[in-house]
């Protein structure tokens, strides 16, 4: 007479899935016929653990026992109904279980391995950052072959299973009592071997190609904004999905323009006689277009001017812009003729008191400090 599947693991009937698993794992270890080698008794009571395991694991299985008991599974000629208990399989199952999350997950087929990512440098110039701008781009790698569907079987022939590893891609050793699992040394781990391998791709899988993909710079792209192109990247292995195109994009420096940001700044030279007297000055404008400064009288170098909303775009901002500075830099003539130099002479010597007053309060400060250290 069978024993009670929940007397065997030692638990009550409504033991948690968790307490159950536990259980089987203690025992299984305890009488693991490795563990145990020669003992007929462990061996039995081995069976007898993984048979209460398998039952008890399952919830609809574990209904139907709480039910009706061992009739549950019991058909005319005693076997297990539907799907009965094989102790082979089962012994794959509880090693699996007990060393399967320490040796990478234990029994497996084909391991279906993601394709590599790739980088691609893009450099765009500031107005194509600006504006936004969509460029071709030619990316050599390595995708599925055609003539072979990626298996790298010749035409007319399949991928059949290892024989070494039977189509895990790994075997185990036994040592004393423990069990060493390591990569097949014939299949490399695919589970698989290409006895007639495709012509195109040499059996594997894969060639080298250049393919031409389209890349969307959106506007205000910033240096070093990495765009991703989904499943563009290496082939996939045994079926298994592409890795991606990283696209990383650098902006060329401009002759005019340089940028802070969101934000750009302009060098824009002006005539003494206007910073002297005033007026106005055009500058340029990234968009193509022009702008007008007023220059008030007396104005010096370094001073700012701020045109709102002239600056680069905020990347996904929704139409927000930056501004645009522009740092006004008084130039003095050169290569004068004799009459200009007679004219600024007179108006030197015409010149009052104060007109001067950054020239004035720099030298007075100068004479207070050679003063002190006389």
């Amino acid at each position: 007479m069978k024993r009670c599947y929940y007397d065997i693991l030692g638990l009550s009937k409504g033991a948690p899935p968790s307490e159950i698993k536990a259980a089987y794992r203690k025992l299984a270890m305890e009488c693991h016929p490795d563990r145990n080698p020669g003992d007929h008794t462990c061996e039995v009571k081995f069976k007898e653990v993984a048979e209460a395991y398998d039952v008890l694991k399952d919830e609809q299985k574990r209904a139907a026992y709480d039910r009706f008991g061992h009739a549950a599974f019991e058909q005319g000629n005693g076997r297990t109904h539907g799907s009965p208990f094989d102790f082979a399989g089962s012994f794959t199952n509880v090693f699996d279980d007990l060393f399967g999350e320490f040796m990478g997950g234990g029994h497996q087929r084909r391991r279906q391995n993601r394709g590599g990512d790739l980088r691609y440098n893009l450099q765009v110039t500031l107005e194509q950052a600006f504006r936004g701008h969509r460029v071709e781009i030619k990316v050599p790698s390595a995708v599925a072959c055609d003539a072979c569907g990626g298996t790298g079987a010749a035409q007319g022939t399949h991928v059949e299973a290892c024989p070494t590893c039977a189509g895990h891609g790994k075997v185990r050793a036994t040592q004393g009592v423990f069990t060493i699992e390591r990569t097949c040394p014939q299949c490399h781990g695919n589970g698989r071997i290409v006895k007639n391998p495709c012509k195109t791709c040499n059996g594997g899988g894969h060639v080298q190609k250049e393919r031409t993909l389209a890349v969307d710079i959106p506007p205000g792209v910033e240096e070093g904004t990495r765009v991703r192109l989904s499943g563009e990247g290496q082939g996939g292995f045994n079926g298994g999905p592409p890795g991606d195109l990283y696209v990383f994009v650098s902006v060329e420096p401009h002759p005019i323009f340089q940028r802070d940001g969101h934000d750009l700044y302009c060098r824009v030279p002006v005539s003494f006689v206007t910073a002297a007297l005033g007026g106005t000055a055009e500058v340029p404008t990234l968009d193509g277009g022009r702008a007008k400064i007023t220059v008030p009288d007396g104005a010096q170098s370094g001073r700012q001017f701020r045109l709102r909303g002239k600056g680069m775009p905020v990347l996904r901002g929704g139409g927000l812009c930056g501004d645009l500075f522009v740092e006004m830099a008084v130039e003095t003539p050169v290569k004068l003729c004799k009459k200009q130099k007679e004219l600024l002479r007179e108006f030197q010597a015409a010149a009052e008191a104060g007109c001067q007053p950054e020239c004035d309060s720099f030298f007075a400060k100068v004479k207070e400090f050679w003063n002190a250290k006389a």
